[in-house]
């Protein structure tokens, strides 16, 4: 009983954080209220995921009725491939056009979209104005003397405005063109130019009125604003549902209030400019591809609507594993069991959150087969920090720890001779140096170190080495090997060969390791004990002070010795480094010494 109350208790207070997270990030937030119809928004026939595949006549007549209940007019980048089914959806629905010509550097093709635009304006009075090209000048499809030129056609042939759409520095670039159009179509997109949403309205009065001032004559067409729901950042420009909501809903208030004449980009997500743009160019529209709204225009705007089914399923998700691991490790403190139970959940929430991503951007239905290879790497990574994590669990949380301390005695004078050996491949000599330097300085009478270099080509490299050994007296011994296989196994079994025959333990370190001058002394008393095989010894870096980068490869190098070697030393389960490490010698020659086809020699021999 009293173990199914303290299951119970943890239980209540994970799942009740998890509710609080799930609540605090999609809490939303309060957006000036707007109320009205919208001037216009862009709009393509394209299915959702195929840029080649139309909209039938229903779809669209499906669409313009959906569109017509929220705005006033829509605009059309181009009228070919059965686009100009779209006008008469348009006005059968009591919608105007905003007609748009598309044009290419394909001069056939330009006429033949600048004669349907011609025709269509005079079957369909719904069309309002025309636009000659949309970014052309940007894209260089054209020359600005070539869509003056076509600019020119049209308006010979129609009576509505013609204008061509540009971004804004294409027409303060360009003064010629904006004296060639009857209105200026201005991109403003706040988003592309990296303009934090704090600052897009701003952004976009600030474009307005520099355009006004160069042009004082022309009346302008706001051609696209907008902002995204989903995507990547650019610089300091976020892609959310809440900032599309915050944008759309001021804009539109000042929009009112300053009387501007606007087309918002767009009506309806297009999934198929994801080639284009990215996943943000998928996710401008005010519907998503499924032609459900993505936001309200008044009351609190939330980041996700289904957020709280997602905390449920992801709760249930974790209430098993939970309650077995609560009720499985006792051992462990209330804390702990807290911490790894949290941990259990919020890789539940992630995968839920995952889920939710993935079918919020219709990636079940369109590449399902992705979809479950990046699920299931991303399953492998959520297990490996269940792993990770309940190794730091161990380590702090544990009621009760092996009773294991680095011995600090004076040797006896029959301490076992240790034989050290130091490995080395083409080392800078004064690195290896340090490393002679504090074996020499062991506080420990009865050791040897042996030195070998193997395959090391350039005597200006393994030379100075030898004669420092020499140097250092008669307890070191240098082995130049010029060609020798193996690699570092190779080496470490050739020093086995050369060891002295009343040494009864072997350590190796590493050529670039300095150890302190306790470490035999620390660590050779336990090979008292006959079932002792290996003693390994902790480690850390020297030089992670040093700069940044070394910082942080010193903080991820720490939570393997600081945790994950703590852990497995309580568990009995210590791997052998290949470093700082000291093993009995006939132990050794009894497994027939380093394993030489693999570069993970160390840890092989550890688990052998």
């Amino acid at each position: 009983m009293r173990t199914l109350k303290h299951t119970l208790l943890v239980l209540l207070i994970v799942l009740t954080a998890n509710l609080g997270i799930w609540a605090l990030v999609n809490q939303g937030a309060w957006q000036r209220p707007w109320g009205g119809k919208i001037n216009s928004l862009s709009y393509s026939a394209w299915q959702a995921g195929n840029e080649s595949s139309r909209l039938s006549d229903e779809q669209i007549d499906a669409d313009m009725k959906l569109i017509a209940e929220q705005a006033n007019a829509i605009r059309l980048y181009g009228l070919s491939d059965g686009l100009d089914r779209v006008v008469a959806a348009a006005e059968k629905n009591s919608l105007n056009v905003f007609a748009g010509a598309w044009i290419s550097p394909d001069d056939k093709a330009n006429i033949e979209e600048i004669d349907r635009l011609v025709r269509l304006t005079q079957e369909h009075p719904n069309i309002k104005r025309a636009v000659v090209g949309n970014e052309a000048i940007l894209r260089e499809d054209t020359t600005v003397d070539s869509l003056v030129s076509y600019i020119e056609q049209v308006k010979r042939q129609i009576a509505i405005p013609v204008s061509t759409a540009e971004p804004w520095h294409v027409w303060l670039d360009n003064p010629e063109l904006a004296r060639a159009v009857d209105f200026i179509t201005v991109h403003v997109l706040p988003y592309w130019e990296g303009v934090p949403i704090v600052g897009a309205l701003t952004y976009v009065k600030y474009r307005i009125d520099q355009l006004q001032a160069a042009f004082p004559d022309k009346h302008i067409l706001l051609g696209e604003v907008g902002w995204p729901s989903e995507g990547q950042w650019v610089k300091g420009a976020e892609p959310s549902q809440i900032n599309q909501a915050k944008f759309i809903r001021e804009f539109l208030n000042y929009a009112t209030e300053a009387r501007l004449d606007y087309s918002i980009v767009e009506s309806i997500d297009a999934p198929w400019k994801r080639g284009i743009e990215g996943t943000v160019g998928a996710h401008w529209g005010i519907w998503d591809s499924s032609r459900n709204v993505k936001f309200a225009m008044s009351g609190i705007v939330r980041e996700s609507i289904h957020w709280f089914w997602g905390c449920l399923f992801a709760s249930l998700l974790a209430f098993i594993p939970i309650q077995w691991f609560v009720r499985k490790r006792q051992d462990l403190k209330f804390a702990g069991q807290v911490f790894y139970a949290g941990l259990i959940q919020a890789v539940a929430s992630l995968l839920i959150w995952a889920i939710m991503v993935a079918m919020a951007e219709k990636i079940i239905n369109a590449n399902t087969i992705a979809w479950v290879v990046l699920i299931g790497f991303q399953v492998v990574l959520l297990a490996l920090l269940l792993v990770d994590g309940l190794e730091l669990t161990e380590v702090m949380w544990a009621n009760k720890k092996r009773a294991f301390e680095p011995q600090d005695q004076a040797p006896l004078p029959n301490a076992p001779k240790v034989s050290i050996h130091v490995p080395c491949y083409n080392e800078p000599p004064h690195m290896v140096m340090q490393t002679l330097d504090a074996l020499a300085a062991l506080d420990y009478p009865n050791y040897e170190v042996l030195v070998v270099d193997n395959n090391t080509k350039d005597e200006a490299v393994w030379k100075p080495l030898e004669e420092y050994c020499v140097k250092l007296g008669p307890r070191f011994r240098f082995f130049h090997l010029p060609k020798w296989p193996g690699f570092k196994a190779g080496a470490l079994n050739f020093a086995l060969t050369q060891t002295a025959k009343d040494a009864t333990v072997v350590g190796v370190i590493d050529s670039d390791y300095i150890v302190t001058k306790n470490w035999l002394r620390a660590t050779t008393p336990y090979f008292d004990k006959p079932e002792v095989a290996i003693v390994q010894a902790p480690q850390d870096y020297r030089d992670g002070g040093e700069s940044l980068f070394k910082r942080i490869c010193h903080w991820e190098y720490a939570g393997f010795f600081h945790i994950g070697m703590v852990q497995r030393n309580e568990r009995n389960a210590i791997i052998q480094h290949g470093t700082m490490t000291l093993i009995r010698k006939e132990t050794l020659r009894g497994v027939k010494g380093w394993a030489e086809w693999c570069i993970c020699e160390d840890a092989e021999l550890g688990l052998r």
